[in-house]
């Protein structure tokens, strides 16, 4: 008798409310995954480059990127949520809760919060709020996200439909959570790479990040290989020839990557990523593309408790194959920008 112990990932139809999701497979992450995702994207932020520089301000030593571990912690859920998706739709409520070091062993639970059949009948769109842990069962990152996800079988009948209420933005008061104690009195300007602190920065304020950066077909498959990343979309260009586009989908989280590695000119002592309001992938990306960004600040905000470090709420827009100096985003019809690739809402912390 044929029988198969494969998984072949879970539709719409196997999703609901309240459900709990405990993820293969444990990852430590070491420091030959932080040389390979700064080889990958070329990150420059002073932190999270050096060893000396981080200790002299009050860390241990030099903390992962925090898109290193979100891409890690995220990586986990894609077998049992987004093997079978159309697309991942959106981002809300992410908090990054402490330092992440090398040598961490992470591992990712997830609650389905929202269920709803989408009107074609043919897909419907699953929320879900993701937790990394550590090995010692201390939360380092939590998410929400919303994935669309093909059906099992057209004709069954559709869920009673549930949406979460997500908040507009992260609370400030909950950024401090992933910084130790800082003496920021010891921080190097010059070693930065940028002389401006927190306070130099204005709402409104638009900065084109200039440089870009074009995508290889081995970056980033050798990126979605290395957070466990196994939606075929990806990889699999045997199927994919046969798909939509006819060719493999850049995973949008290497996009996230490197406009947050690109916004260092302009915003290099932003040396914390401390959360995602919202963030959308408005657009594809293939490979022989080149990767440009800009960043709006949309709020300029204390966090309480903190005397040497303050927070930035920006829009960071990358963009496919054309320049930011117009900064594009969206048109008069209120469409985006035909260059535009993806709008993330997030919180940066820098120093007072």
């Amino acid at each position: 008798m044929a029988t198969t112990k494969t998984n072949p990932g879970n539709y719409f139809e196997d999703f609901y409310p309240g459900q709990l999701i405990k993820h293969a497979t444990p990852r430590t992450v070491t420091s030959g995954d932080a040389a390979l995702y700064m080889g990958l994207y070329g990150p420059r932020f002073a932190v999270q480059s050096s060893d000396a520089f981080a200790r002299a301000i009050g860390y241990p030593q030099n903390p992962l990127d925090d898109m290193l571990v979100f891409h890690t912690v995220f990586g986990k859920t894609v077998p049992d949520v987004s093997l079978n998706a159309v697309a991942n739709l959106g981002y809300a409520d992410c908090r990054f809760l402490k330092p992440v070091y090398p040598g961490t062993t992470l591992s990712t639970v997830s609650e389905v919060i929202g269920v709803k059949e989408n009107s074609n009948g043919k897909t419907g769109t699953v929320y879900v709020r993701s937790t990394g842990s550590d090995e010692n069962g201390e939360k380092v990152l939590e998410y929400v996200r919303w994935v669309m996800v093909r059906k099992r079988d057209e004709k069954s009948p559709a869920p009673e439909a549930v949406v979460p209420e997500l908040p507009e933005r992260v609370d400030p008061a909950r950024l401090g959570e992933a910084l130790p104690d800082l003496d920021l009195s010891k921080y190097d300007f010059d070693l930065a790479g940028s002389p401006h602190r927190w306070g130099d920065y204005e709402v409104g304020e638009k900065i084109d990040h200039v440089d870009g950066m074009t995508v290889e077909e081995a970056e980033h498959q050798i990126a979605t290989r290395l957070y466990q990343n196994t939606a075929k979309v990806h990889f699999n260009q045997h199927t994919e020839a046969k798909g939509r586009f006819g060719r493999r989908l850049i995973y949008g989280g290497v996009v996230i990557s490197l406009a947050r590695a690109l916004s260092f000119n302009g915003l290099g002592n932003a040396f914390h990523l401390a959360g995602i309001n919202a963030g959308r992938h408005v657009a594809p990306l293939f490979a022989g593309d080149t990767v440009y960004a800009w960043s709006e600040v949309l709020e300029v905000a204390e966090i309480p408790g903190r005397s040497d470090v303050g927070a930035l709420r920006v829009r960071l827009i990358a963009t496919r194959n054309q320049s930011c100096e117009d900064h594009p985003l969206k048109l008069d019809d209120g469409k985006y920008h035909e260059g535009v690739i993806l709008d993330l809402d997030a919180w940066l912390v820098l120093p007072r």
